[in-house]
């Protein structure tokens, strides 16, 4: 299966500009959606690589922050110049591990559960009146 063309252009983006700018220990990076539209060998796709390259998954994925967009009022061009600033890889890492969302949830129905005398209690009461009366195939007559 071939690669959506914005992974695309976003991969090689990092790998051809980003990678090597962090491995010099730079700052700032520029990147010029002509050059990279001609290294992929695309055919009028320049609007593609204007918005893979100033999509928020390429800027948050590789820690960027788009510092200026020059070029054309309409902004997709192979013109367009890109200058991002490379903010610390390790600035939005924390050191204590993330939490799943689902922990939001723990003790939500705690208060309901509580006005039916408990969490057992409202499973017997439940269980006890499943079935109608003679109705249970587990109690014998």
């Amino acid at each position: 299966m071939r690669p959506i063309l914005s992974d695309r252009i976003r991969d090689y983006a990092r790998r051809e500009y980003v990678e090597p700018a962090r491995r010099r220990r730079e700052t700032a990076v520029r990147i010029v959606a002509g050059d990279v539209h001609k290294a992929l060998h695309l055919t009028n796709r320049v609007p593609a690589v204007c918005s893979a390259l100033s999509s928020k998954g390429f800027l948050e994925g590789n820690h960027l922050e788009l510092k200026s967009r020059e070029g054309p009022p309409s902004g997709l061009s192979t013109t367009v110049v890109f200058t991002y600033h490379l903010t610390n890889e390790d600035a939005g890492k924390s050191t204590k591990p993330t939490r799943s969302p689902f922990y939001a949830f723990r003790g939500i129905a705690k208060d309901v559960f509580q006005a039916l005398g408990g969490g057992e209690a409202f499973i017997r009461s439940e269980r006890e009146q499943f079935y109608a009366p003679g109705q249970d195939p587990h109690k014998s007559k």
